[in-house]
């Protein structure tokens, strides 16, 4: 581990992975800026984590329970929640959040500045340029929604009622292209009855570069 560098307790680091070096941000001047890692953490061989930059806030960031498998990289200035997997040689370019419970499969880059979202799963080998929908499967060149991973969310023990109401918003708010308002007045009581179909209406409501449909 290198510069300003703040980890958490229980967290594993395999031969050659490099932790808070500077970044590969050619305005990086050598200002101080920081990492920090939270707890019970995972990092097999050769992932790179980088600090932050002044022009980002001066902060990389990474919560609890993540697994970083071999070749990771998690570039400056990036945001990653709690309980997410990184596959083998999956990738983050600057200023990317990604939120607890996501996966991102191997071999997937992610442009700067994209969000990914809560219980997302993206397939190997995408490339994300857009903000990736929570609760969504989404793969491709350039990538791709595919609907509610029905599967996986099973597997996490979410509610059936809770599927089905996130199936319902899927199909109104991304594919049947309704209004946003009149999209939202339509599941109104899905949004008042789920807070998962609350939050996937507020992420693509809340999205700057788009979301990959």
């Amino acid at each position: 581990m290198q510069g300003d560098t703040e980890v958490g307790e229980g967290c594993r680091f395999f031969p050659f992975s490099s932790i808070g070096q500077p970044p590969q941000d050619l305005k990086f001047r050598g200002e101080r800026t920081r990492l920090r890692i939270g707890r019970d953490n995972i990092f097999r061989e050769f992932v790179t984590v980088h600090v932050g930059t002044a022009a980002g806030g001066g902060e990389t960031r990474i919560g609890d329970h993540n697994l970083f498998m071999a070749y990771a990289h998690v570039a400056h200035d990036c945001r990653v929640g709690s309980h997410t997997i990184f596959a083998n040689a999956a990738t983050l370019a600057g200023h990317v959040t990604v939120e607890d419970y996501a996966t991102i499969g191997a071999f997937t880059g992610v442009h700067q500045f994209c969000r990914i979202g809560r219980h997302a799963f993206l397939g190997g080998y995408t490339v994300l340029t857009q903000d990736a929908l929570p609760y969504v499967l989404t793969v491709g060149n350039r990538a791709a929604s595919y609907g509610i991973n029905v599967i996986g969310l099973k597997r996490k023990n979410f509610a059936p009622d809770a599927i089905r109401a996130l199936k319902k918003a899927y199909q109104v708010l991304v594919r049947s292209r309704r209004p946003r308002e009149r999209a939202l007045e339509e599941l109104r009581p899905e949004i008042e009855g789920h807070e998962e179909v609350r939050y996937l209406a507020e992420f693509i409501g809340a999205s700057e570069r788009g979301v990959a449909r």
